[in-house]
Formats: C-alpha cells, sequence, structure tokens
C-alpha cells in the first residue's frame, strides 16, 4: 500500500479593503516612507474595519471561497486547525466559532497559537491526522487581526503589521505529494523580547494593566531581527539538506514575509534566486500566521503539480520551523 501524505487540495486567502500606507503612518508616529520601506520592505498594510469585527470574520470568506473551489460542503471538514495570536476570545475557541459561522457540523477544532510560525506548526499537526487515517478533509487557517494588539503610537510595531487570513484543505494522497518532512522547533527564553505582557493568567486585565499598554505587542527589534536571520535560514536549509535537495529542486522558498532582509537572508542560504521566492510583504506586512497561506493563494495560478516548495517561519517565542512540500494539484 502506498504511503498516505497530506496534499494541499485547494487554498484561499482574504485581506480587508482598508488600506494603511506608510505616507499615512507618518502623520501617526515620527516615521517616513524610506525608512519603513529601507528596514522592512513594507509599503502598505490591510487593516480589518468595522465595529464587532474579529480574526473569525476574515476567516469565513477565506474558508467558503476554498470550499467553493473545492466543490465542496463545509460539513465534509472533519478538523479545523487555526493558527492564531489574535483569537475572537480567549474561549471558545476561534475554530469552533468558524465552524459555527460555516456550517462545519461535523468538525471539530482547536486554536493553536505559535505567533508567525503557526501556520508551518498547523500545516505539520493537520497532515498527521491525514497521515494516520483519521480524518479525510482537515482545514488549516492561519489568520490574525494584528491592529487588535498593535499600539499605533509605538513605531517599532505599528510599521510591521497588518491584517489577513488565507486557509488550505489538506486531503489524503498516495502519488507521493503533499507534506513530505517538517522541522519544528522552539525556544522559550526568547519570550522578553517578543510578548504581550497582560491578558493571561500571569497579569491578568485590569486598569493599571490597560494604563500601562501592557496589552500591545512589544518586540525588541534588533533582538528578534538577529535571532530570525539565524534561525528561519538555518532551519530552511537543514530541511534541504536533510532531503538531500539542491537550490535547482526548489521551485519555490514560501517564506513568513516579516522582513524583506529576512526573507533574502534565507533565500541566499538556499542558494535560490529571487524568482524562486515569493514575497508580498510590500503589500500586506507581516499577517503573522496569515503570511504563508496568502502567498499561496496569490501564487496558486503559477503552481504546478509535483512543484517543490519549502516553506519557512520564525516567531515570537520563540518559535520556527521549515516545511517540505511537494505541490498536489495544477497544470
Amino acid at each position: 500500500m502506498s504511503k498516505i501524505h497530506a496534499a494541499i487540495t485547494a487554498v484561499n486567502g482574504y485581506v480587508p479593503d482598508y488600506i494603511l500606507t506608510n505616507q499615512e503612518l507618518e502623520t501617526m508616529v515620527d516615521t517616513n516612507d524610506e525608512w519603513i520601506t529601507t528596514r522592512t520592505g513594507i509599503k502598505e498594510r490591510r487593516i480589518l474595519k468595522g465595529e464587532g469585527k474579529a480574526t473569525s470574520d476574515m476567516a469565513v470568506p477565506a474558508v467558503k471561497g476554498l470550499l467553493e473551489k473545492r466543490g465542496i460542503g463545509a460539513e465534509e471538514i472533519d478538523l479545523i486547525v487555526f493558527c492564531t495570536c489574535t483569537p475572537d476570545m480567549p474561549f471558545p475557541s476561534t475554530a469552533n466559532i468558524l465552524a459555527d459561522k460555516i456550517g462545519a457540523v461535523n468538525a471539530w477544532g482547536f486554536d493553536l497559537q505559535a505567533a508567525c510560525s503557526g501556520f508551518i506548526y498547523g500545516l505539520t499537526t493537520g497532515a498527521q491526522f491525514i497521515e494516520s487515517g483519521m480524518h479525510k478533509k482537515v482545514l488549516v487557517v492561519g489568520g490574525d487581526k494584528m491592529s487588535s494588539i498593535i499600539n499605533y503610537k509605538d513605531r517599532t510595531t505599528c510599521i510591521i503589521f497588518g491584517d489577513g487570513c488565507g486557509a488550505v484543505l489538506l486531503e489524503p494522497n498516495t502519488e507521493g505529494l503533499g507534506v513530505m518532512d517538517s522541522i519544528l522547533k522552539s525556544d522559550g527564553s526568547g519570550c522578553p523580547y517578543l510578548n504581550i505582557k497582560a491578558g493571561g493568567s500571569l497579569h491578568p486585565a485590569s486598569h493599571e494593566t490597560v494604563d500601562a499598554g501592557m496589552h500591545y505587542a512589544y518586540q525588541e527589534g534588533r533582538t528578534v531581527f538577529k535571532f530570525a536571520v539565524t534561525n528561519m535560514a538555518d532551519v530552511a536549509a537543514e530541511i534541504m539538506e536533510r532531503n538531500r535537495l539542491t537550490a535547482d529542486d526548489v521551485t519555490w522558498l514560501v517564506p513568513h514575509q516579516a522582513n524583506k532582509r529576512i526573507i533574502d537572508a534565507t533565500a541566499e542560504r538556499m542558494g535560490l534566486d529571487e524568482d524562486k521566492v515569493m514575497v508580498n510583504i510590500q503589500r500586506y506586512g507581516n499577517t503573522t500566521a496569515g503570511t504563508i497561506p496568502l502567498c499561496l493563494w496569490e501564487w496558486e495560478d503559477q503552481l504546478k503539480k509535483g512543484d517543490t516548495l519549502i516553506l519557512a517561519a520564525f516567531g515570537g517565542g520563540f518559535t520556527w520551523g521549515a516545511v517540505y512540500l511537494k505541490w498536489a494539484y495544477g497544470a
């Protein structure tokens, strides 16, 4: 019997309409377009506007479009893995909220929190349920409403992050296509450098925590950059070496969109030319768990059956990793 792999059989994404440009940020904090572009590669990012709008409200159109593409109903979904660090609320899980909103009445689900590495953690997790034979259709969603946890007076974070959501469907494949290998890592000693200090059991929400701005994302940029450049590049190279892949074998690098310099360093470490790297950071900024599935969505029409993809990410925690994937459909 052929080995079962978990293959992506459909992908879709959603970004809000509102565009927050570098020029608008110049009116909010002490920064400018040249400074932002030079250091990050970001020109604009999308922001989810409107009263009562949450992360699940971006996931709904992303997933409905995915189901329509695949020609299946929501009731056919077995499991939803929702990768996010901005859940609608602490509980119930946003996966369960999404299931209710789309009518996935036969699915169970959970949220997975690994910050910017969330999607590759979730993809690897979802794949296990396919490979084991336990499930036939697993939905992996990566999305964040980062604007809900950003202080727009803090130029170290507000220039970087945006809102967006992407989703993929995993199904069994016996043609040798799908998730082939993954390397996932974490290091909790990175906690002081990238975090939200309040809102958990350590510092429950109070007037004091709100007044102190402890519910906003905090980042010590230089330290995070140094760790990200090294670890994201190293793990991408490691998964290539482990699977005896050369730069010629890799069709696409699908990197987390945190910083153009980190993306370039990863591609260089892998020996890849720029035309093999998916980059949309200039339009969307860092959508955290949403970046990699949004890239897959935007490049879907260029992907061919059998293409070799390396997905790589680095996030708060610290978390990082890479996935070796063989694309399962297309021309």
